[in-house]
C-alpha cells in the first residue's frame, strides 16, 4: 500500500537547462554593452555607474567568488552582483530574474542574501552609521524640537 501512495518521481534528463548553460545572451552582454556606448542607461539599469560597480565588485568580488567544479562552471562575482544589483534596483522575483541572469530561481535565493551580506560588511565601516544609543536619540530629538518651535 505505500509504494501505491509514493509519487513517482520523474527522472531528471539534464543537470542544467541548455538556455541556462549559453550565459552569452545574459545581463553581462547587455551592460557591456551599455557601458561602452550608453553610459547614461548603464547607471539606469544598475543604479550606479561603472567605476562604482568595478569597484564593488573589487570589495566583494573574493568574497563571493566560488570555485568551479567538473560538474559545471561556478557563477562568478560579475554575474552574482549584477543578479543582486537588479533585484535591489526592481524588486522582480526570483522568478522573473533567471530569465535575464540566466541563474536557476533556488541558486538566485542563495547568491542574492549572501551578496547582500557581504555589500553591507564591504561598506558598513565608511558610509553606514553604526546603531544609535540612548544619548544619540536624546540629541537628535532636542534637535528636532529646537527646528520645529514644538516640545
Amino acid at each position: 500500500m505505500h509504494v501505491l501512495l509514493q509519487k513517482k518521481r520523474k527522472k531528471r534528463s539534464k543537470w542544467v537547462k541548455d538556455w541556462k548553460l549559453n550565459r552569452n545572451f545574459s545581463d553581462i552582454q547587455l551592460l557591456r554593452e551599455l557601458e561602452e556606448n550608453n553610459p547614461d542607461d548603464y547607471r539606469n539599469y544598475l543604479r550606479m555607474d561603472s567605476q562604482d560597480f568595478k569597484l564593488l565588485l573589487e570589495l566583494i568580488g573574493p568574497k563571493i567568488e566560488k570555485q568551479n567544479t567538473v560538474m559545471r562552471m561556478a557563477i562568478t562575482p560579475e554575474e552574482r552582483l549584477i543578479a543582486t544589483l537588479r533585484f535591489l534596483a526592481t524588486g522582480r522575483s526570483y522568478e522573473d530574474l533567471k530569465f535575464s541572469t540566466c541563474i536557476s530561481a533556488p541558486s538566485l535565493s542563495y547568491i542574492i542574501p549572501e551578496t547582500c551580506k557581504e555589500i553591507f560588511e564591504a561598506l558598513k565601516k565608511n558610509y553606514m552609521k553604526g546603531v544609535c544609543l540612548n544619548d544619540d536619540f536624546s540629541q537628535i530629538s532636542d534637535s528636532d524640537v529646537k527646528v520645529s518651535n514644538k516640545p
